[in-house]
């Protein structure tokens, strides 16, 4: 009877893995939007703050049950890997989302795997080879064609909104390098929930002095909420599951699955164009992506 059950169980899970990769990847690819629904109503501050804490709120259970791993000692690097790794590229991406559509946030965002191979390279004495530098070459040209293309509004707001988005995918390779050399051996799920909420308050002092003092509308409550509850929180807890159980090779390929996503989103519900630019930059930055991973294995 189990030899006839095992077959089954393991093909249920791999149907289960090729669904809930691409789930994740159309999560985190709808946050982009909506960053462009609500930031405007919020401000990047608030915005931010209210992710930080809803997020680390969904994870707090997981943080709670490994409580004893987590002494005081270690809660101020906790809140700096939550500063780099969360509150400024969340800030970053929140004020580019005021200014540009929301597919540039989402390929600037997969140059993170690019500049985690250049922090590693100038940082940490790792190699990069042909195929990483090219990659690095490919992702830098295609960050200068989205910077220099017309996406779908002003070219300086477009200029500056990429800019944001490169220096908040630089800050997540730095955060990459410190939470495997200074976090490893902790749970992971609940580091992103120890990290969450520490970010969430060194930000309030800020985030406080700059809550939007008009109303409100329920749109952008709406895509507020659902940033932190479901694009931070609920994503984090199913990368994590999904590292447990296919690796975090596998789990990474979500990677090249964003930018897609958070375009299609735009254009689908916010009516935004795929230009030419986009189109092409994204083509450049994630070849740059493929070639590094495939340098890495």
């Amino acid at each position: 009877m189990n030899a006839i059950l095992a077959p089954t169980g393991f093909a249920a899970r791999l149907r289960l893995d090729a669904l809930e990769l691409p789930a994740l990847a159309a999560i985190w690819g709808i946050s982009f939007l909506f960053m462009r629904v609500a930031a405007p109503a919020f401000g990047p501050l608030a915005l931010v703050e209210l992710r930080l804490a809803l997020g680390g709120l969904v994870l707090a259970p997981l943080l709670w049950r490994a409580r004893a791993q987590f002494p005081l000692r270690l809660w101020p690097k906790l809140a700096l890997v939550g500063a780099i790794n969360s509150a400024v590229p969340f800030v970053l991406f929140a004020w580019g989302a005021e200014r540009a559509p929301a597919g540039i946030g989402a390929i600037t965002s997969a140059m993170t795997v690019l500049f985690a191979a250049l922090v590693g390279f100038a940082c940490f004495g790792e190699k990069i080879g042909t195929r990483r530098a090219l990659a690095l070459l490919g992702g830098f040209a295609g960050v200068g064609v989205l910077a220099a293309g017309k996406s779908g509004g002003a070219g300086a707001a477009i200029g500056w909104a990429v800019a944001a988005g490169c220096a908040a995918a630089f800050l997540y390779g730095v955060g990459l390098h410190l939470v495997r050399r200074h976090l490893g051996g902790l749970p992971p799920a609940a580091v992103a929930s120890a990290t969450l909420l520490s970010a969430a308050l060194l930000m309030l002092p800020a985030a406080l002095a700059q809550w939007p003092t008009q109303a409100i509308g329920a749109r952008a409550w709406g895509a507020a909420l659902l940033l932190g509850l479901l694009c931070t929180g609920l994503a984090y807890a199913l990368f994590y599951r999904l590292v447990a159980r296919i690796g975090a090779a596998r789990t990474s390929l979500v990677t090249y699955l964003i930018p897609l996503f958070g375009v299609a989103w735009a254009w689908l519900l916010l009516d935004e164009p795929v230009t030419a630019p986009m189109a092409a930059a994204g083509a450049l930055i994630l070849a740059g992506v493929w070639l590094a991973r495939r340098e890495a294995q």
